[in-house]
């Protein structure tokens, strides 16, 4: 075992590898209860049956999906880092498909079913590169950023913070209401961990709040600690049902496998490159092994579609297990046994609420608005498409509509500016492809 992992050559040891996939296990582990409850819209009321998924089945899909990806990541790509369904794509999974477009989530599935097959023959094929390359690097953060905003709005929609006001779209709630003020209590304590490098603290601060929900009377006692794993069974192969329906083959649809595509692509390879730098594993500018990972990343997505989970992506929280010492895919094998052990402590976390969950959403949301620092806003012409990219995400509640508008606006104001031949091909393609969307589509 040591030597597959090389420990010798990258001075580690099993004890440092232990700590480092434990130390990401605890970082990422909010992910077994934001998921469920975002994919089962459990802070939409009245929500109709055949559109919420089964809460018990999407945690097993999830701790599932992050445990088969860790472990194809550490057997094959040889990385300490940990893969898990994504934030960003789960919302826009949740949010803007399931309820924002009335499809169903059984085709949303089916969706990041063929995604993940898309992904796996770009990769192998070489074409992921290519399509990555030409999209300009602005762009790239203002989609990161964007996605930030988006899942801020929405976790500050779950804890009640923000609420539909007639006269001006949004206004402030109720900051008196307990499950407000708790999730507000669980901002804070977040934020104070956050600033103190306190690692896991977004899940530590979950579990601080849910034990205060708990003693307030504001979340439920849970029965037992560990109890029986819950059925699979109502979203495992939904995603091949979905397939067999002729309704599933729509330019909507085509839409949709485009933007998970699209993000996960991103998403992915910037959370690979920050982590192997980190561990100083980028050599002459090249990141050893890289095909691999990617091919690990697109079959988790694959296999976590199946299951009855939205993309399963590279989690940069991996980062914190790397700072404890992890250095090869050894430690993602243990953050893969973390998550299967997670599996029978079902009933604790089957209780917590979306204000519990609501600060995770926010946090991480302000983690990925980081990004906008990369940007130069002096820059009129990359600036606007950066803009506009990043900020009607959250206003039309749709990640794809964002990405849609930046790159509809992005050769225009290269061309005006002069810049025509700075724009690579593939942009103007993609400008006649979301022109044809919002003709056709919206």
């Amino acid at each position: 075992m040591q030597k597959y992992f090389m420990f010798k050559e990258l001075g580690t040891n099993y004890r440092r590898e232990i700590i480092g996939g434990m130390t990401t296990f605890l970082a990422m582990a909010y992910i077994l209860v934001v998921n469920p409850l975002t994919l089962t819209l459990s802070s939409v009321p009245d929500l109709p049956d055949a559109l919420r998924m089964d809460y018990g089945a999407v945690f097993v899909a999830t701790a599932l999906a992050a445990a088969i990806g860790s472990l194809i990541m550490g057997l094959l790509g040889k990385y300490p880092l940990a893969l898990a369904p994504g934030m960003g794509l789960n919302a826009f999974f949740a949010y803007t498909v399931v309820l924002g477009s009335g499809i169903p989530w059984q085709h949303a599935l089916g969706a990041v079913f063929i995604s993940g097959v898309f992904f796996f023959l770009l990769t192998l094929t070489g074409l992921r590169e290519k399509l990555i390359n030409a999209i300009p690097i602005e762009l790239k953060h203002a989609v990161g950023a964007g996605i930030g905003l988006y899942i801020t709005f929405i976790g500050l929609q779950s804890a009640g913070i923000v609420v539909n006001n007639d006269a001006t779209l949004v206004g402030l709630g109720d900051l008196t209401a307990g499950p407000t003020l708790l999730a507000i209590f669980g901002i804070i304590v977040t934020v104070i961990l956050m600033t103190r490098g306190f690692n896991g603290a977004v899940f530590v601060g979950m579990i601080i709040t849910v034990i205060v929900g708990m003693i307030l009377n504001l979340i439920d006692t849970p029965d037992k600690i560990v109890d029986t794993v819950p059925s699979i069974a109502p979203t495992f192969g939904a995603a091949f049902s979905s397939l067999t329906d002729s309704s599933f083959y729509s330019m909507a649809m085509l839409g949709i496998i485009l933007t998970i595509l699209f993000v996960d692509f991103f998403d992915n390879a910037g959370t690979l490159v920050a982590v192997a730098n980190q561990a100083g594993m980028i050599k002459d500018n090249k990141l050893p092994r890289a095909g691999r990972a990617l091919i690990a990343d697109s079959v988790a997505t694959t296999v976590g579609a199946v299951l009855g989970t939205s993309t399963t992506t590279s989690y940069i929280e991996s980062s914190a297990g790397v700072a404890a010492g992890a250095r090869t895919g050894f430690a993602s094998l243990v953050t893969a046994a973390l998550f299967i052990l997670s599996l029978f402590f079902f009933p604790l976390l089957s209780v917590v609420t979306a204000a519990v969950t609501a600060p995770a959403l926010i946090i991480v949301g302000a983690l990925m608005v980081g990004s906008l620092g990369k940007i130069e806003w002096t820059k009129f012409e990359v600036a606007v498409p950066a803009f506009l990219t990043m900020i009607a995400m959250p206003l039309t509640y749709s990640i794809a509509t964002g990405i849609a508008v930046g790159f509809i606006f992005y050769p225009i104001t290269m061309i005006v500016k002069g810049k025509m031949k700075d724009v690579h091909p593939i942009m103007y393609f993609f400008f006649v492809i979301f022109v044809l969307y919002f003709i056709f589509l919206q």
